[in-house]
């Protein structure tokens, strides 16, 4: 009794180490089940005590007191089922504990496989997901997202065409990387085994340059030369799928083809009312009401319910679209068959963060998880880190920015008393 006992503390402490990650991991009894579906207990006890930032698998094995051979086994076993992202770095092995977003999801349902109890993950997945709102609120409630729209470069006016940046491009994201992998789409694939799915094509989802090597290396992507990533976007374009990148400017990292049925990103937009959980693309959609016909395709095709009839006092309803609500994804644009939408630019300039780090920071900063971010290891942060940090607290609003100061501050504490003590031990 004893052990089972002390199995379920092991989940519990799993899931509370998860809840740390920015995105965060919020307690239910349905999530320790997909823990347990996923981590065995022992791979729950090593997995709970690995920092949120990248470490040495050698430090790691002097931390729980394993020899570092047995543990680089357990990584790697870990790693193949997608729980822990492992690499090398300066010729050291490395890993860090996958948040469920970006992360273990995904990697569940990136791939066809026969080692896990996909169905009945799938139904657990949705139900934590979905039938309450605290994981959606946990990571999607505040500004900065992990996702961003872009808009389909077909549907912007050739005069204004030149003013996009290459980062808001899906093409220029495509032909820059120097590494392709080609998934299963997760989102939809979960939907499959729940039969909710809809018949938009399933291998859809890419990843770019590092990322991508890793999920090739993991049997979780498959190698795909620009061309081919190119077909995949056209396929996706057709089809009325909106492209969902990374939300950074350098080095992006994925890029999904969403569906409005499926996609988690939407899902929580449209069933909690989250309309920031994408953040959108500096386009919105314009529909010229002396042209339009009130078809109805463009609703149909919108993925986030942004257009709407306008029954009005004409004879005839014409469809009109929501600023606030609209993505800026062009899907509608394609739908038209009348040519009576176009994307202008929006009125305020959409601002997406330079780096991965500098969104993470952002993200920690507005969710009030600065400290976890910053704790899990003070003495490794570098000068250079700092000042990021300290950059992107400058650009946050007031409130938000006073919060951070004080796990700062608290950090170069921590960081002088570090140097302190190896000093004096001297």
């Amino acid at each position: 009794m004893g052990h089972i006992v002390n199995g379920e503390r092991e989940y519990r402490l799993l899931q509370q180490r998860l809840d740390q990650n920015i995105t965060g991991a919020p307690y239910s009894p349905v999530f320790i089940q997909i823990l347990k579906l996923l981590f065995s207990p022992a791979e729950a006890t090593i997995a709970r005590q690995i920092p949120l930032r990248p470490t040495s698998v050698a430090a790691l094995a002097r931390k729980i007191g394993l020899h570092q051979e047995e543990l680089q086994k357990k990584i790697l076993i870990m790693a193949e089922k997608g729980l822990v992202f492992d690499f090398e770095y300066q010729g050291q092995s490395h890993v860090v504990l996958a948040p469920v977003v970006i992360g273990f999801f995904e990697f569940v349902y990136m791939r066809t496989r026969e080692d896990l109890p996909m169905g009945e993950l799938a139904q657990l997945f949705e139900e934590y997901m979905y039938c309450d709102d605290r994981f959606a609120r946990a990571v999607f409630q505040e500004n900065t997202q992990l996702g961003r729209a872009l808009v389909q470069e077909e549907a912007l006016p050739a005069g204004d065409y030149s003013e996009v940046l290459n980062w808001e491009k899906a093409s220029h994201v495509i032909q820059s990387a120097k590494t392709v992998g080609l998934s299963l789409c997760a989102c939809r694939h979960k939907a499959s085994h729940l039969e909710k799915a809809c018949n938009a094509p399933l291998k859809t989802c890419l990843t770019f340059n590092h990322g991508a090597e890793m999920l090739i290396k993991k049997g979780m992507a498959e190698q795909s030369s620009v061309s081919e990533a190119m077909a995949v976007l056209e396929q996706c374009k057709q089809a009325g799928l909106a492209q969902i990148a990374d939300n950074v400017q350098r080095t992006v990292g994925f890029m999904c083809n969403c569906c409005g049925c499926c996609c988690g990103m939407i899902q929580a937009i449209k069933t909690f009312d989250l309309r920031s959980a994408v953040v959108t693309s500096n386009w919105v959609a314009h529909i010229a009401a002396e042209q339009c016909t009130g078809c109805g395709l463009c609703i149909k095709a919108c993925p986030v319910d942004a257009i709407g009839l306008d029954e009005g006092s004409n004879a005839r309803p014409k469809a009109v679209c929501e600023p606030s609500l609209c993505l800026g994804c062009g899907v509608c644009y394609s739908a038209c068959k009348r040519g009576c939408i176009s994307m202008n630019g929006r009125e305020q300039q959409v601002m997406v963060p330079e780096t991965t780090f500098d969104r993470m920071v952002a993200m920690a900063i507005e969710r009030g998880k600065l400290s976890n971010f910053l704790f899990d290891d003070p003495s490794r942060l570098s000068h250079r880190a700092l000042g990021r940090i300290a950059s992107v607290i400058e650009k946050s609003a007031p409130v938000k920015a006073f919060m951070a100061i004080k796990p700062i501050r608290s950090v170069f504490l921590s960081a002088l008393a570090s140097g302190a003590k190896k000093y004096t031990e001297r």
